[in-house]
Order: C-alpha cells, then sequence, then structure tokens
C-alpha cells in the first residue's frame, strides 16, 4: 500500500495540525497531544508548517470542527503551501471526504499517522502482516473517500470485478478478502507463538516483558541488559517488531527478555486487535517490565496511558515491576520524591549509562525466583559433566573440590531434582 506520506522522490511534505479542545479535556489533552502529533508526524518524514485548536461544545459530525474555522484554516494552508492536513483524533469516513473538500489537499487522522509510522518499521513478515492488516481495516470504512486515487493506482486494491459490480463494490471486495487472508496468516503466527511458549515452558524458562510508552527507553534497556544490539532511536516507534532474548540473572537462573511496541497516547482498539499477535508477549509474560522515560514532563499521563492499554490487553494485573529510566537526565527534588512514595518499590536507572541495572537484575531475580530446594551433593571429579549443568541450571552457593569428591551448596528447581537425585547428600531447606 503507499505511504500515506510520502518522503521518497519528491520534496518534503509540508504538515498541519490540528487539535480539538472541549470541555471535557484537559490541557494535556489538546497543546501537549498536538506536541506528540508534531514528534509522529516528523517521524513519519513530515515538517509541520504549523498548528491550530479549535474550542467547541461537541464534535460536528459532517465535519469535525466547524466549517467556518475549516474555511479559514483551508485558506491559511494554502498560503504555507501545506501538503497534508493531520488531526489529532480520528475522523469518520464522511468527515475526511468533506475535509478534504474544503482543503483541496490530504486529510490523515492520528490512527492513519501512526499506521504510516508502523509501515516504515516493519521490518519482519509478522509486523508487516500486522501493519497492513490495521491498515486494510482502517480504510474499509473510508473506501469511498480514497476510491478516487486508489482505483488508478497500477497493481493497487481497486481492480475490476464482476460484470455489473461498480467499482467501488469491487475495492470493497477485494479489500475485505485481503483482510481475511491476513487474519489467516496472522492466526498461523498465533499458533507459532504458543508452540515457542509451550517450548520455553518446558525449559522453565520465564519470560519477562518490557512494556512502556513509546520511546521510554525499552529497547536500550534490552540491550544494556543482555548485550544485544536492537535497534535504538531516540524516535517515536523506533522498535516495531518483538525481540526476544536470554538474560542470565545473577542467580545463575536463565531468563527470557522481551521487547514490544511502545505504547502510545489514543491507540485505537482496532489497532490493538490487528496487534494481538504481538502483543500477546506481554499477556503470556510472567513479569512486566515497566518502563517510564522519569524525566518526562508528562510521565504521569504516560503511565496512565500504558497502564489503560495493559488493561485492554487483560494485562493489567500481571505482576509489574516499575522501571523509573532516564535518571541522568532527572533532577533528584521533591518530584522524586513524590515518584518514589508513590511507587516505592520502583528501580530508578539510566539504561544508556548502566546506572542501577544491578539493581534492577536483583529485582527481576527477586521477582522471578521459583520455589527451589536447597541441597548438598557430592559429585565425583569424573563427572565433570554433570557440575557442569549443575552450573548451567542451579544457583551454586558454596563449592569445596577437596578429596575424592566435590561438594556443592545448590539451589535446584525442584524438576530438575531427579536429574540430581543421585548425587544429592541432605537436603538443606526450601528457599
Amino acid at each position: 500500500m503507499k505511504a500515506l506520506i510520502e518522503t521518497a522522490n519528491r520534496k518534503t511534505e509540508r504538515v498541519f495540525l490540528i487539535g480539538v479542545e472541549l470541555k471535557n479535556r484537559s490541557t494535556w489533552d489538546v497543546q501537549d497531544s498536538l506536541e506528540e502529533l508534531a514528534e509522529l508526524a516528523q517521524t513519519a518524514g513530515g515538517v509541520v508548517a504549523g498548528t491550530a485548536t479549535q474550542k467547541l461544545e461537541r464534535l460536528l459530525a459532517g465535519t469535525f470542527i466547524g466549517t467556518g474555522k475549516a474555511a479559514e484554516l483551508a485558506k491559511r494552508c494554502q498560503e504555507e503551501d501545506v501538503d497534508t492536513v493531520i488531526f489529532d483524533d480520528e475522523l469518520s469516513g464522511a468527515q475526511a471526504r468533506n475535509l478534504e473538500k474544503i482543503f483541496e489537499c490530504k486529510v490523515l487522522d492520528r490512527t492513519a499517522l501512526i499506521l504510516d509510522i508502523f509501515a516504515q518499521r516493519a521490518r519482519t513478515r509478522e509486523g508487516k502482516l500486522q501493519v497492513e492488516l490495521a491498515q486494510l481495516e482502517h480504510l474499509l470504512p473510508r473506501l469511498t473517500r480514497y476510491w478516487g486515487h486508489l482505483s488508478r493506482q497500477s497493481g493497487g486494491i481497486g481492480m475490476r470485478g464482476g460484470e455489473g459490480e461498480s467499482q467501488l463494490e469491487a475495492d470493497r471486495r477485494k479489500v475485505q478478502e485481503r483482510i481475511d487472508k491476513l487474519r489467516g496468516e496472522l492466526a498461523t503466527v498465533v499458533r507459532q507463538r504458543a508452540t515457542q511458549r509451550a517450548g520455553r515452558k518446558r525449559n522453565e524458562w520465564p519470560l519477562a516483558s518490557i512494556v512502556g510508552y513509546t520511546n521510554a527507553g525499552k529497547s536500550t534497556l534490552l540491550n544494556k541488559l543482555t548485550g544485544s544490539s536492537v535497534l535504538a532511536e531516540d524516535v517515536l516507534f523506533a522498535t516495531l517488531d518483538p525481540t526476544t532474548r536470554r538474560l542470565r540473572l545473577p542467580t545463575n537462573q536463565n531468563v527470557l527478555i522481551s521487547d514490544t511496541v511502545g505504547f502510545i497516547r489514543k491507540l485505537p482498539h482496532d489497532l490493538v486487535e490487528s496487534f494481538k499477535a504481538t502483543l500477546e508477549e506481554v499477556v503470556e509474560a510472567d513479569l512486566l517490565l515497566h518502563v517510564v522515560d522519569i524525566s518526562h514532563p508528562k510521565a504521569d499521563e504516560q503511565i496512565a496511558a500504558v497502564n489503560a492499554v495493559l488493561e485492554e490487553l487483560g494485562a493489567q494485573n500481571k505482576p509489574t515491576l516499575m522501571v523509573f529510566n532516564k535518571i541522568d537526565r532527572f533532577q533528584m527534588n521533591g518530584e522524586f520524591v513524590r515518584y518514589r512514595e508513590r511507587f516505592p518499590n520502583a528501580v530508578a536507572i539510566s539504561a544508556k549509562l548502566g546506572d542501577g541495572i544491578p539493581e534492577l537484575l536483583g529485582e527481576i531475580s527477586s521477582a522471578l525466583r521459583p520455589i527451589r530446594e536447597f541441597v548438598e551433593l557430592r559429585i565425583p571429579h569424573d563427572k565433570p559433566q554433570v557440575m557442569a549443568r549443575l552450573h548451567e541450571v542451579a544457583q551454586v552457593i558454596e563449592r569445596n573440590y577437596k578429596g575424592k569428591t566435590a561438594r556443592f551448596k545448590a539451589r535446584i528447581p525442584p524438576h530438575l531434582r531427579r536429574e540430581f537425585e543421585p548425587f544429592i547428600e541432605q537436603e538443606l531447606q526450601a528457599v
């Protein structure tokens, strides 16, 4: 599908942003949301030519904003040589169609903009499938608006239907057929992920899933914890495709750490549904690491936005460890004390500099530590493979290699007791 904001083979696209201030909305819901929309537009490759807001008692069914205001802004956009107008809320097909007639240029909403960024960021087959599905489901009810240019795209959606079938009906039919096909392919992805999770459970490796607002530093944290090199950029939605890495904790326990797409305010329900295959890593996690950019002036609102998405996923009651990131940018003042009082178990870190990482690893170890059996073992020196296996899967507390046999005090997972049974001399205690 053609990009909604075009950056190749043309001048940089100039965009104009519009927000609506209703009575029940706070200042954060308008000005700060528009600032975030500007970041999204820049991430998509656009240049913000201007912004505007309108105070309304209620939204207008036909044009979202007042027709007089729309005409005024249309004139301003023409003067600013604007290519695309972007509204900070979701538009209906009729609203977008009517607004395009007034502005005489392309009109998008926040959802379409986010999807455009997702389309640019998707790298894996799964990610591309999910983006295309979300784009088509967003497009289908708005198809009358897009029909004119879609039907003219070579090899695009608009292909001739049967005799007597209108072009628009043919386009709708082709879009629906493609949606059905994508859903089937993603169902296969879901089954494959279920198989992978079953394998993880057989290995008794718990899963910690990193969640948080977009650009909170999730990928940087994954890289710092695991020594990997996942793309980490200072832009919104740098990560789309999920990444899972193995982490060996100080307790010698193997853990899987998964990085997921960042959450954002006004994330439509349909978009969450389309990315269920990716977000299942969150639902199935044994522990959530909720990463917060503590230096952001709207950290409270971002925490609330992430919690809202977690609730929509049914993951609001998962064991969660709050991780306050970017403390290198945060002044330790009364504001930090307030956060500490509100989240007493939170860990403060700088994923970029590595500050607080040992403390974070300790908290992850405590949160994921299974009930283990504390035992003393005697292993003959001619059984080096058994010693190696013990160090691999257990937390060895004490070792003594003197004499004919090596002696160990170790915490072993209960499901591995049978493997070490011939070498267990005594059970010390359960921990």
